[in-house]
């Protein structure tokens, strides 16, 4: 994979004002109790938190995009949330985060998507989950369709795939013949549900287990990706196949044949929750302003290699990504 100096980073993000990022997806509150550890229970063999602070963030679909956004692109975020506190929260956070958050639906049938960690000494101990994985009604698909046919600066969109019931198959291919239409890059985080409903797209973003569940054979080998890469160009039918690797990086396969590995740059992992949004968000943005696909790959590792090292789920930014980019010249990562 060929490295992207800093020079050329930053001309490209530069360009991020300029560029508009749709994200449809699983929008989700990220509930954080933050503490430290001290003892251990009496009434259970578990560590007793003792809570310092409580804090709530922009989760699944809506990390993604608030991504988008701290790169300096301009972000329109579509997604369900219940008629509740929650969703109340996590629209307002959603502006105040400068996100355009007209795209969130209301819906008094299901609750808003709230994932509750508690934190202690920095270190996940708990998760708790709030959720229903039902498919959204039919008429949402309409809406979104004219909603997105009014973005007349959208120059890329993101399918954010948890599987929690907004990206129903029928929403995935009505949204991926539109973009065709407009002549719009669809990029997509999957889940195996949903496989078939992809094919289409302009890239495709499974990490190993995903696209191991989507082939149903196990990748534990180099061999096994490559066959892996090949096999989901041709059942998905898309442009690009991108397999994150986890601490092996990633791998980018392309419909003319070629394949490049893109080394891991992380030095230290504090905790990879939101990994995936950041790579996915990097890639979108930088190819709407003008990367091609491996320099944006390249740049979507770098970023994920930034947000793993702190904990909780953390945004990338303009200035990390461009400190990150030096960082990995000097130490020669991204050369393959």
């Amino acid at each position: 994979m060929e490295h992207v100096t800093e020079d050329r980073a930053r001309i490209l993000l530069e360009q991020a004002g300029r560029v508009e990022v749709a994200v449809l997806g699983d929008v989700m509150l990220d509930h954080y109790y933050w503490g430290t550890v001290n003892r251990v229970s009496p009434e259970a063999p578990v560590p007793v938190v003792d809570l310092d602070t409580e804090t709530y963030h922009l989760g699944g679909a809506a990390n993604v995009a608030a991504n988008i956004r701290a790169l300096g692109a301009s972000a329109s975020l579509f997604g369900v949330v219940g008629t509740d506190p929650a969703g109340d929260h996590l629209r307002s956070l959603a502006e105040r985060g400068g996100l355009q958050a007209e795209g969130i639906i209301r819906s008094d049938t299901r609750p808003t998507t709230v994932k509750t960690r508690i934190i202690g000494n920095n270190q996940q101990l708990l998760r708790l989950d709030r959720e229903t994985r039902s498919a959204v009604d039919a008429s949402v698909i309409d809406a979104v369709r004219s909603a997105l046919r009014q973005r007349s600066a959208l120059q890329a969109v993101i399918l954010e795939d948890y599987d929690k019931g907004f990206l129903s198959a029928p929403m995935i291919e009505s949204v991926i013949a539109l973009a065709k239409e407009l002549g719009i890059p669809v990029f997509v985080d999957p889940k195996k549900t949903h496989t078939q409903a992809y094919r289409g797209c302009f890239l495709f973003k499974p990490n190993r287990k995903e696209a191991a569940d989507m082939l149903g054979t196990p990748l534990r080998t180099t061999d096994d990706v490559l066959r892996a890469g090949e096999q989901l160009l041709q059942l998905v039918d898309c442009s690009y196949v991108l397999i994150t690797l986890g601490s092996q990086g990633m791998m980018l396969f392309e419909r003319g044949g070629a394949v490049s590995s893109v080394p891991t740059v992380a030095k230290n992992v504090a905790d990879v929750s939101g990994a995936g949004d950041t790579a996915i968000a990097t890639l979108a943005t930088l190819v709407a302003c003008g990367a091609t696909v491996r320099e944006a790959a390249g740049l979507a590792n770098i970023a994920a290699g930034v947000v793993v090292a702190e904990p909780g789920i953390v945004s990338i930014t303009t200035e990390a990504l461009l400190h990150a980019t030096r960082e990995s010249a000097l130490h020669g990562a991204g050369n393959a």
